[in-house]
């Protein structure tokens, strides 16, 4: 069972149907109970790190998220909900991140060229670092996945799974030990994201 945490931010319907569509099983839920039972943890997000931040704090999740995660539960971020596994964010202020992940989020416009569109959206290729990691068992090097961001995780070079090349090279994903995130959003990713979901659907503690 995935439990994909509903704190008010995220595409949560699209990923439990992509879910469903790999024959995960998965539900929604804010509840801690709930959270502790399942076998993973699924952490979305869209909008902005602050305000996405506060939500997941006032709702009493964040504890629960780090210990699970700390128990070896795998865990998954995705686009802003991979931001939040790092210590930092500097959007629109400077805000607390979960910090499972060593690194800050920082405005790509700081490392792209002036004459590229903010915010980066559209498909990438993936190009990994490292050992594959267990994330990307099913797809390749090269295989193209789906974008939609302003900001990007930065100073985290050794937990960098994957880069996409957007007039520099933007961290992808991320991993430390069983914890992993996707910049991108691997349900609007197609085969290739659902290959994703799939490997960490499989996942063991």
């Amino acid at each position: 069972m995935i439990a994909i945490i509903d704190y008010g931010v995220g595409n949560l319907f699209s990923l439990k149907s992509s879910l469903a569509a790999i024959g995960a099983d998965a539900i929604i839920t804010g509840s801690c109970e709930e959270i502790k039972n399942a076998d993973k943890i699924l952490l979305p997000g869209v909008g902005a790190f602050g305000d996405a931040a506060e939500k997941l704090k006032n709702s009493g999740l964040c504890d629960i998220i780090k210990s699970e995660a700390n128990n070896g539960k795998p865990l998954l971020g995705i686009c802003l909900g991979m931001q939040l596994l790092l210590e930092k964010s500097y959007e629109y202020g400077e805000h607390e991140g979960l910090g499972l992940i060593k690194g800050e989020i920082r405005p790509i416009s700081d490392v792209i060229p002036n004459n590229l569109k903010i915010p980066h959206i559209g498909w990438n290729a993936l190009k990994f670092k490292g050992e594959k990691s267990r994330l990307f068992k099913y797809i390749k090097d090269g295989d193209f996945v789906y974008f939609v961001h302003s900001y990007y995780a930065a100073d985290c070079d050794e937990f960098v799974t994957a880069t996409a090349e957007y007039g520099s090279d933007l961290t992808a994903s991320v991993e430390n030990g069983n914890v992993f995130g996707c910049q991108f959003h691997p349900e609007k990713s197609g085969d290739v994201g659902l290959n994703i979901l799939r490997a960490f659907n499989e996942m063991e503690v």
